[in-house]
């Protein structure tokens, strides 16, 4: 039973390797939000997360969530280790960091957010510099997170991601944005659209935003929303992956980057339509936290960044 007076409660003197190991896995089953989500991130069965969660709370001597048949919750306790934990981890992460940083050589973790299905961008600047970083520093283990703009956001600002790429759609504060490049998108159909054989012309313009269209159910500027806006649109997609899926049923119209839907292009299974007036930019851009404890090995890959995209476009 918890009691709240701090004299019946055995203070928290240190902490071992198995304390770590069960805020470890206390933090993914948060993240996850839940045990069976998170059993595949931690490869081990159920019954031992519910163990090691149950460890935990013997060990801190608190209730740090509730679990039934009404699903996983966090107590207040459990939220607050829960925040505990992730400056924990940061402490370790920048301790490891500046400690590699006294050798000559690259060691440690560099850990990247990146928005989804930019690997088909022509300008292979992302790929060129982690490449030069791997070939600079074999020992460094690279961990990619692919996740919305927001998600890498509040990654770098927790202390878990080192960078990101992110769309410029806004601005943190607490953040540095390095212009990367910019990508242009386009509103496709695909081969078995009603629109895919016909001959468009600039008067077929307002025939065009009759068919039914997707839109984003993501973070978009204020001047791209109001391409959407143009549409009747009646389908969402969470990622361009899924934009792409309502594509190629046929049934809807929806813009991608023109990088991501070339593959399509070239099979003739999709098309762009009247690309000189139904077309946006997206721009990107490298984020680091403003502030930031020196990291020889975030140095290095922004140094290699750089040269790979001296001039950003």
């Amino acid at each position: 039973m918890v009691t709240n007076n701090p004299q019946q409660i055995p203070q928290l003197k240190g902490l071992a390797d198995t304390d770590l190991r069960l805020l470890r896995i206390f933090k993914a089953v948060v993240e996850a939000g839940g045990f069976a989500a998170a059993e595949v991130g931690l490869n081990i069965s159920r019954a031992a997360i519910s163990m090691a969660i149950s460890d935990l709370e013997t060990r801190l001597k608190l209730r740090l969530c509730i679990r039934g048949r009404a699903g996983f919750s966090m107590t207040q306790e459990g939220e607050e280790v829960y925040q505990s934990a992730l400056q924990l981890f940061t402490a370790i992460e920048s301790f490891r960091t500046d400690v590699n940083s006294l050798h000559n050589e690259l060691h440690g973790e560099f850990n990247i957010g990146i928005t989804d299905n930019l690997v088909t961008m022509p300008h292979m600047h992302i790929t060129n510099s982690l490449g030069q970083l791997k070939k600079q520093g074999p020992q460094v283990q690279i961990n990619i997170s692919m996740m919305p703009s927001k998600g890498i956001e509040q990654g770098i600002l927790d202390g878990y991601l080192h960078a990101g790429v992110v769309t410029n759609s806004h601005r943190l504060p607490e953040l540095e944005y390095r212009p990367l490049y910019s990508e242009r998108s386009l509103l496709y159909c695909s081969e078995d659209h009603t629109l895919f054989g016909l001959d468009l012309k600039s008067a077929d313009i307002r025939k065009i935003a009759t068919y039914d269209a997707i839109a984003p159910a993501y973070a978009q500027s204020a001047e791209i929303k109001r391409h959407y806006q143009k549409l009747n649109t009646t389908a969402t997609a969470t990622d361009r992956e899924g934009i792409a899926f309502l594509i190629l049923t046929g049934a809807y119209i929806g813009y991608l980057p023109e990088h991501f839907a070339q593959q399509w292009v070239n099979q003739q299974r999709m098309r762009p339509l009247l690309s000189q007036h139904y077309y946006f930019d997206t721009d990107f851009s490298v984020i680091t936290r403003k502030g930031r404890r020196q990291n020889s090995i975030l140095n290095y890959w922004l140094k290699s960044l750089k040269s790979n995209n001296p001039s950003p476009k």
